[in-house]
C-alpha cells in the first residue's frame, strides 16, 4: 500500500512501504521530508493524516503579533501546521467599553435614589450602588468578551482546518475546560486543567469523549515547580517544562519542553509513547494548550 507523503509547497506524492521512516526529497521543491512510519513506531494510527504521523513536532511563537499565532515544524525543518489562537482585540475593547458604562449606569441609578433617601436606606442603596456597579461591570465583560479558541491549519493560508480547541466557558474562576475537536467538528477530547492546583504544580488532565482519563500533564517537577512561583523563570533558567503521563499518573509517555532560546520555541517529543497511547492530534492541541493557555 502506498504512502501519501504532504510537502509545505503544496506538492503530495506517494511512495511504496519499504520507504517508510526514510528521508527523501520533494520532486517539486527538493525539501527534504520524512516519510511517516517506519522504524519511529510504524503507523500510528490508520487513516490519520500524515502531518501527525509523527512523534516529534517543534513549535515556535510568531512575536510582535496581536493574535497568538505558532509555526510547527518537522524534524527536517519544515513547516507541517500553522495555529492561531485570535485576540478578538476589537470585540473585547468594545466588551470592556460597555462594561463599563454598564457599571456606570447601575451605580449612578443606586447613587440616585440613595440621595433620594434617608437614614438606613440611603447607606443600603449607597453599597448597592457600590457592588452592583461591580457586578454590571463583571456580568457584561462575561457576557460580550468572545471566547479565544485554537485554531490549527495545515498552513498559514488558514484554507484547511485540522483541528479546533474550543474553550467551553469565558468564566472560569477555578476549573477551565476546553473541547479538541477534528475538522467536522466532531469531538476528540476534553481537556481541564485547575487553578487551585496550579499554584503549587500546574497540571492539565485530556479525557476521551466519554469520559475516561487519557493522560495527565503535569510540569516536570514539583520542587522547580515551586521555585518557578517564588523566583519566576531567573531569565529562562527555570523554564517551565511538562511530561506527559499515561492515566495512572506514573509512567511518562511524552515531554513538552521549552528550549533555552531568546524566542519562545518548543518541543514536543512523544517517542516514549511506544504503544501509541494518546492520538499525535491531542499531543499537539494540549502541547499549544500549556503554552498560551498558561500564559507562558
Amino acid at each position: 500500500m502506498a504512502i501519501s507523503v504532504p510537502c509545505s509547497c503544496g506538492k503530495t506524492f506517494s511512495l511504496k512501504d519499504e520507504l517508510a521512516g526514510k528521508l527523501v526529497q520533494c520532486p517539486q521543491c527538493n525539501a527534504q521530508l520524512r516519510v511517516p512510519g517506519g522504524t519511529d513506531g510504524g503507523v500510528i494510527q490508520p487513516g490519520l493524516d500524515p502531518v501527525f504521523q509523527r512523534k516529534k513536532f517543534l513549535l515556535r511563537q510568531k512575536h510582535l503579533a496581536i493574535s497568538e499565532k505558532y509555526y510547527v515544524w518537522d524534524e527536517t525543518g519544515n513547516t507541517i501546521l500553522f495555529i492561531e489562537r485570535p485576540a478578538h482585540l476589537m470585540m473585547s475593547c468594545l466588551a470592556v467599553l460597555a462594561a463599563f458604562v454598564a457599571a456606570a449606569i447601575v451605580a449612578t441609578i443606586f447613587g440616585v435614589l440613595a440621595g433620594l433617601c434617608t437614614g438606613g436606606l440611603q447607606g443600603v442603596f449607597g453599597v448597592l450602588a457600590a457592588f452592583g456597579g461591580l457586578a454590571a461591570l463583571i456580568c457584561t465583560l462575561i457576557l460580550l468578551v468572545p471566547k479565544r479558541h485554537v485554531y490549527i491549519y495545515r498552513d498559514d493560508s488558514k484554507r484547511e482546518l485540522l483541528l479546533q480547541v474550543d474553550q467551553d466557558k469565558k468564566f472560569t474562576p477555578i476549573v477551565a475546560t476546553y473541547t479538541v475537536k477534528n475538522a467536522t467538528g466532531t469531538c476528540l477530547a476534553n481537556l481541564k486543567k485547575n487553578y487551585l492546583y496550579n499554584f503549587f504544580r500546574k497540571r492539565w488532565y485530556c479525557f476521551s469523549p466519554t469520559g475516561r482519563l487519557i493522560s495527565v500533564i503535569k510540569e516536570d517537577s514539583l520542587i522547580l515547580s515551586l521555585l518557578r512561583r517564588f523566583l519566576g523563570s531567573l531569565y529562562g533558567i527555570l523554564r517551565t517544562n511538562f511530561v506527559f503521563l499515561k492515566e495512572d499518573g506514573e509512567q511518562i509517555i511524552g515531554e513538552f519542553n521549552r528550549k533555552f532560546t531568546l524566542l519562545d520555541r518548543y518541543v514536543l517529543d512523544m517517542s516514549r509513547d511506544v504503544e501509541n497511547h494518546l492520538d499525535p492530534r491531542l499531543a499537539v492541541a494540549i502541547g499549544v494548550m500549556l503554552d498560551t493557555g498558561e500564559r507562558r
